[in-house]
């Protein structure tokens, strides 16, 4: 499984983990409400996954 972190507003990549091996319970996504999970995580045709997160520029920009 491919797992993209993707910032939610400037679209830059800021990691990926390539690996069969990565599960969702280690990437901690059980943690998430449905409603969090439905909004941050993605499920990709290809059986990727697309995390939408914020990178440290923007967070810095919207907290000024």
């Amino acid at each position: 499984m491919t797992v993209k972190y993707v910032c939610r507003h400037c679209r830059s990549v800021i990691g990926e983990i390539n690996s069969s091996e990565v599960s969702e319970y280690q990437l901690g996504f059980h943690f998430l409400t449905p409603e969090e999970r439905g909004d941050i995580i993605a499920y990709n045709s290809d059986g990727g996954v697309t995390v939408n997160v914020t990178c440290d520029y923007c967070k810095q920009a919207l907290d000024n």
